[in-house]
């Protein structure tokens, strides 16, 4: 067990009191998603933690699958699907690159606050693109710590020993044109965004898988904000292939 996965264990049992404290920005952040969705759609929520926002989207969807490297998480997840007798998610304890996991078998992915905390984001971007289908997308917030550079230098002086000592796990201090590069860089195109927050600031991106491998490298100020998802036939084929018995 390394020291990320210790350290989402042990707030496991507050994590749903703590979503609490940001009420407004989690009805944001749904708002947001949902319009996006439809009731064919095979989603992969990366970092699901107790499941918060897949049970939320459960009903607008034909399948959830929540991921996260916390055991504690998924138990906890796991519980509340047995309590609320929700018949179209599933909880697994895995990451992204779990071998478990095909290639185009995921209409959405979601990375709720995860990409800050990932080691290599271009490499994760290319893993989303991977499991998207084509004109499949990618839903995120992420906390950029690096948008205002007294923010950055006080929150890495703060977080200086925890990180290196492993109480607190590794974090990137993004900018916001930081991590749009990285979303567009791993072939997709970004359709809308939002701050949700400042001071730091979270912020939302959807973006769209493009063809093969093209790359958008100059910012795109332009939002599409009423883009058209391809009414093509979707496969039934779940995210998570089940091992050969």
């Amino acid at each position: 067990m390394n020291n990320a996965e210790k350290f989402w264990d042990r707030l496991s049992h507050k994590i749903d009191k703590r979503s609490k404290n940001f009420e407004q920005t989690y009805i944001r952040t749904l708002e947001l998603t949902k319009k996006y969705l439809n009731a064919r759609d095979i989603v992969l929520d990366c970092g699901c933690a107790t499941g918060i926002f897949a049970f939320e989207i459960a009903k607008d969807v034909k399948q959830v699958h929540g991921i996260d490297i916390s055991s504690r998480m998924i138990e906890a997840a796991q519980r509340k699907v047995m309590e609320r007798k929700t018949g179209n998610i599933e909880f697994t304890r895995a990451t992204i690159f779990d071998e478990r996991y095909s290639g185009e078998s995921c209409d959405v992915v979601l990375a709720f606050n995860l990409l800050h905390f990932l080691d290599d984001t271009p490499k994760a971007m290319q893993r989303i693109h991977k499991l998207l289908k084509p004109g499949g997308l990618f839903i995120s917030t992420t906390a950029c710590m690096g948008e205002k550079a007294f923010v950055n230098r006080f929150l890495s002086l703060l977080l200086f020993l925890p990180m290196k000592t492993g109480f607190f796990p590794s974090m990137k201090f993004f900018g916001i044109s930081e991590l749009e590069g990285f979303v567009r860089n791993g072939s997709f195109r970004v359709v809308e965004t939002e701050s949700l927050t400042h001071n730091p600031t979270n912020y939302f991106i959807i973006a769209k898988k493009l063809p093969g491998t093209q790359q958008i490298i100059s910012p795109d100020p332009t939002v599409d904000m009423n883009i058209q998802r391809e009414e093509k036939a979707r496969t039934i084929n779940p995210c998570i292939q089940k091992e050969k018995q």
